[in-house]
């Protein structure tokens, strides 16, 4: 019988992992590719550096799920997915998966192809192979919307779209199986750097891990000190550095909403309740974005945004006309708030209330219903008590667990200036951001007016529904509101007043 080394036993792994990787010839980079694999709890996150082995490490983390899940599922046929954004980036994992079943003398039938490809193993006496390894590709969902694995790798996961995460979350969830993801960060923004914070400290079930590049002996063996690494660190810059070779989140210092907004958290599936009023709030815009927000209240108290109309260069009109469009225009209950900056601008000879208010009350749209539409005007709120206001819903309720307002996915514009997705016109990282001097420090004491369109449309419509956070002496603004009253007979909409604590 051959026993695990002195050197094997070091690693912690146990004495049937360390004969499973003696017998394939593998052992750790590291104390921090072994502590990844001595965890075993069943959703992990790797965030590896270029060339770091986490393709490898998740290779042989599937290789101790395999085991694992025999004992759990004895006689059943075992089926796990490889996932990326699209095939080709499967192609690490499924060689190493491959060559590991080789070296175990398993009869091992696989593809040429990744796109898509398969592994799959049947034993002598067997009718139907009982194991099975599919590629899947997150450019294609209907890839994932069969059968239920006993565990997932996704590969490069850094990569894939929140979407294509919930679809894996959901399609383990039948057999609690596991989770593995990893992937080097393609920057500091959006769900999976903040998922990797997130996980960070563990959980019951979840647990994030860092695997720098200089961990991987093989190709640095002076660790961090290693004349390539050092040679990187002088040729980079240092979010490079920290991102791509460290794993370490180096997002954009300033963000205004940067600490309160995590996507994990803050983006759901959340979709139109026709039983609930609508409530559509607008920066209006035409160089920079024109954003109109749309959102639903729920039991509770919490805000779901769940529709977006988010252009540029598009004059009112024309987003009325794509709001009409939309299956929520048919409810008879929507509430309007325009940006106080804008409501009284005249662009041409009208302006943007006038536009608004040109609206019939009651149109036909499809399915029958009307406009139903109740604009609410505003006077200004300063920066810092609307910036108070929207983070006192970001935060998460301690009894609940929930935060006080989500957003669909679908809105990519207000989650850009979150931080959650790039720019959706060009592509790049445009984040409402405080202004900062050369050196990183913030200067004054209000945020860059950029960047902000989608986040001022909501922060005006909270405040009109909720009011500001905290009170002041005794002012008090005005709020105009606009509701139907009996103007259906009227054709107008009819004036009312609401006045607020400032």
């Amino acid at each position: 019988m051959v026993t695990a080394t002195k050197e094997k036993v070091d690693w912690n792994l146990g004495v049937d992992a360390a004969f499973l990787f003696e017998t394939i010839g593998f052992e750790p980079t590291g104390e921090e590719q072994a502590r990844i694999l001595r965890c075993r709890k069943p959703k992990k996150l790797v965030v590896g550096g270029d060339q770091s082995g986490k393709s490898k490490e998740a290779a042989k983390d599937w290789l101790l799920h395999w085991f694992e899940d025999r004992v759990r599922n004895p006689g059943e046929p075992l089926l796990y997915w490889l996932v990326a954004m699209d095939y080709e980036r499967t192609r690490a994992e499924f060689d190493y998966i491959k060559e590991d079943l080789l070296k175990l003398g398993m009869p091992v039938d696989a593809s040429k192809r990744v796109d898509p490809g398969y592994i799959q193993v049947k034993l002598k006496g067997e009718t139907k192979p009982s194991l099975r390894i599919e590629t899947k590709s997150g450019k294609d969902p209907r890839t994932l919307a069969m059968f239920a694995p006993h565990g997932i790798i996704v590969c490069e996961a850094s990569q894939i779209d929140l979407e294509t995460y919930w679809k894996c979350l959901s399609r383990i969830a039948p057999r609690n199986a596991w989770l593995h993801m990893s992937g080097t960060f393609e920057g500091s923004l959006g769900w999976y750097p903040g998922l990797a914070a997130a996980w960070a400290h563990g959980t019951k079930d979840e647990q994030s891990f860092r695997l720098p590049s200089p961990t991987n002996y093989h190709l640095y063996p002076g660790g961090v000190n290693d004349p390539k690494i050092l040679a990187l660190r002088q040729q980079t810059s240092d979010a490079f550095y920290l991102e791509r070779i460290m794993g370490i989140a180096a997002p954009p210092k300033g963000m205004v909403f940067g600490t309160e907004f995590r996507p994990d958290i803050h983006i759901r599936e959340v979709e139109y309740d026709p039983a609930l009023p609508i409530y559509i709030w607008e920066d209006p815009g035409y160089g920079h974005a024109h954003a109109i927000e749309v959102a639903q209240i729920a039991q509770g108290g919490q805000v779901r945004v769940f529709d977006e109309v988010f252009e540029r260069g598009i004059i009112t009109e024309d987003m009325i006309q794509i709001c009409k469009m939309r299956p929520w225009w048919g409810n008879r209950n929507k509430t309007l708030v325009i940006d106080p900056h804008y409501q009284t601008q005249h662009h041409a000879t009208h302006s943007v209330e006038d536009i608004w208010r040109a609206v019939p009350t009651y149109d036909t749209v499809a399915g029958g219903g009307g406009a139903g539409l109740v604009a609410a005007t505003m006077q200004r709120v300063g920066i810092s008590e609307g910036t108070e206001r929207m983070k006192s819903f970001l935060k998460v309720n301690p009894l609940t667990g929930e935060p006080g307002i989500v957003f669909s996915p679908k809105c990519k514009g207000v989650l850009s200036e979150l931080g959650a997705y790039p720019n959706p016109f060009d592509g790049q990282t445009k984040v409402y951001s405080w202004k900062m001097d050369r050196e990183g420090n913030v200067i004054g004491d209000e945020p860059d007016d950029r960047y902000n369109d989608g986040c001022k449309a909501i922060i005006y419509g909270l405040v009109e529904r909720f009011g500001l956070v905290t009170t002041s002496g005794n002012e008090f603004f005005t709020m105009k509101r606009y509701g139907t009253g009996d103007s259906r007979k009227r054709g107008h909409l009819k004036k009312r007043e609401r006045v607020y604590a400032r």
